[in-house]
């Protein structure tokens, strides 16, 4: 039986929101790379960056209520998972900005390139599989539709935040970009580590 009480959709709203700043940022950070990017990638990216953030969750679910004890070993290679992809896209966006390489699309808004984004700024979202481990299935679930939503607004208006201020900012966006990127990766890892 399902209890959708009005605590549970702001415990869920809340969830989204705090999921939802490493992806807002990266998000900023494309819309810098990228000041032309056409409102279909935004939502591209919106959309990639809302699924994995609700996967995450609902795997980490899944994991509580399996495989608890190997979920457990995973969870500690997380933040070193997200520092080296993060870092890495990070890294190759600043170079590329350095080098005034990134004309139109990059290598780093590309789909491919979404992807890596996607799971490295949602990695951590697995753990929240333990706040809500409490939940039967449909409840998850509708959580982490919640969690979806929520993240998809807060990308979509990301990127074009950054459209505006990688117009303004020109040639130094990917340079901006790279570093957010950097500087989340290193958050993850902080946050995760210590």
């Amino acid at each position: 039986m399902i209890d959708l009480k009005l605590g549970f959709f702001v415990k869920s709203t809340a969830l989204g929101v705090s999921l939802a700043m490493d992806a807002f940022s990266v998000s900023l950070a494309n819309g810098l790379n990228e000041p032309k990017m056409k409102a279909r990638k935004a939502v591209i990216i919106a959309f990639v960056f809302a699924l994995f953030q609700a996967a995450m969750p609902l795997i980490g679910w899944v994991c509580v209520h399996t495989i608890a004890e190997q979920f457990a070993f995973f969870e500690k290679l997380i933040p070193y998972i997200a520092l080296i992809l993060l870092g890495f896209i990070g890294g190759k966006m600043l170079i590329d900005g350095i080098e005034n390489k990134c004309e139109g699309e990059c290598c780093t808004t590309s789909f491919k390139g979404i992807l890596v984004q996607g799971v490295a700024t949602s990695i951590d979202a697995l753990s929240t599989g333990f706040t809500i481990c409490e939940y039967n299935a449909l409840s998850a679930i509708i959580c982490a539709l919640i969690i979806a939503v929520v993240t998809f607004i807060i990308c979509f208006a990301g990127v074009f935040i950054g459209k505006k201020f990688g117009t303004s900012i020109s040639g130094k966006a990917g340079i901006f970009g790279g570093i957010i990127l950097i500087i989340i990766g290193v958050q993850i890892f902080i946050k995760g580590v210590f």
